[in-house]
């Protein structure tokens, strides 16, 4: 395929020159790397990674091209993805289009013939920074001032963007290609309400799958309105999702979450929603310097003693003293960070790491049956 040249600029001065496979355009965002080995369309679908370019390790990406059932969500929400050779030819049964036709149709810039390896032993050296790159510009200085005049992605509420706008029910379950019914109640033990900052369809499909009737609902939540349900026993608890950005920025949202924590509210939260559950309880959360992205990560559970293979997507993390108040229940053995609390005096428990794993690895998916046991307790 005929590739026009992109040229990159990132604020340690980095100037770089590839090809574009995706959208046409002038992009800034945060470059990071995930270390996945497949799942390039959930990756680039999941709504946590609005405002970042991803860079991938594996070198080879678009064998499989993409379809419309491995979305995470209605759109692609990432800047653009780095990788060191794309492949338009794609080879898949199940496959509807290329990745590039992807990335034109949801605006998502696609860079190739870069090395992928020199940009991840940067970012590991020097953490996660601030880009811009451009098909329509090729001059460093002019790339540098439209870097230095734009937002940092700390300073941008992505929350607004790609959360619900209005409430609806997600009756699709991981095992099953079809909906079920409300009225055929049997097969839920339990109600609650998804608060969407970003969530992966696949953690709505898991939710169900664990016996657990699902409404999702905006961000802009009254926490008012969740006590009363709860209280009426019109739902058993509430889960705050994944989603993008730096959960310090999201000041109303903290509000209704202490909230539900003073209520004794049932809750379960995954990345953003566990990292929002330690804030509102007074704990904030701290930048990682390259974050954890990837399918790789290896997470011990601390009640077993057993170690899970995990994917995770987040850059912040929640702080050491949080023991103060709560039971570590997993910790990641790449960095002895927190993955998983249990607090000590409420209905509340949090991961850090995503249990859904789409595509995989699906040793971490029991916790959704926890989260069923909690509510049903």
């Amino acid at each position: 395929m005929n590739m026009k040249k992109v040229f990159i600029y990132l604020e340690n001065g980095t100037f770089l020159e590839a090809n574009s496979f995706g959208a046409n355009d002038t992009l800034v965002g945060e470059i990071v790397f995930n270390t996945s080995l497949s799942g390039y369309q959930e990756i680039m679908s999941d709504p946590s990674y609005a405002g970042q370019f991803v860079t991938f390790t594996m070198p080879e990406i678009g064998n499989v091209g993409v379809n419309s059932q491995d979305m995470e969500s209605k759109n692609a929400h990432a800047k653009g993805m780095i990788v060191r050779k794309y492949q338009d030819r794609y080879s898949n049964f199940r496959a509807e289009n290329s990745l590039a036709e992807f990335l034109k149709e949801h605006n998502v810039m696609g860079i190739c013939d870069i090395d992928t390896r020199y940009l991840t032993k940067m970012l590991r050296s020097e953490g996660a920074m601030m880009m811009v790159a451009s098909t329509e510009i090729s001059d460093k200085d002019e790339l540098k001032k439209i870097l230095e005049s734009s937002q940092r992605i700390q300073d941008i509420n992505y929350i607004e963007q790609v959360s619900t706008k209005t409430s609806y029910k997600h009756t699709q379950s991981t095992y099953a290609q079809v909906d079920f019914k409300f009225d055929e109640a049997p097969i839920y033990q339990a109600s609650i309400v998804v608060v969407d900052f970003g969530v992966k369809t696949n953690i709505l499909n898991e939710i169900v799958s664990a016996g657990i009737c699902v409404e999702v609902i905006p961000n802009d939540f009254s926490a008012e309105t969740l006590i009363n349900r709860y209280n009426s026993k019109d739902i058993d608890g509430v889960f705050l999702s994944n989603g993008p950005g730096d959960p310090l920025v999201l000041k109303r949202e903290q509000e209704q979450i202490k909230k539900l924590i003073a209520a004794k509210v049932p809750m379960f939260g995954i990345c953003l929603g566990h990292q929002l559950l330690s804030i509102s309880h007074g704990y904030d959360t701290f930048k990682l310097k390259f974050g954890h992205h990837g399918g790789n990560h290896p997470v011990k559970n601390e009640k077993t003693g057993l170690v899970e293979i995990t994917a995770q997507n987040h850059n912040y993390n929640v702080p050491d003293n949080i023991i103060e108040i709560a039971k570590v229940t997993h910790t990641n053995l790449f960095d002895d960070t927190i993955e998983g609390i249990k607090y000590n005096d409420s209905p509340i428990f949090s991961v850090q790491h995503h249990p859904e794993s789409s595509p995989g690895p699906k040793e971490s998916r029991y916790i959704f049956n926890e989260f069923l046991s909690l509510i049903k307790r």
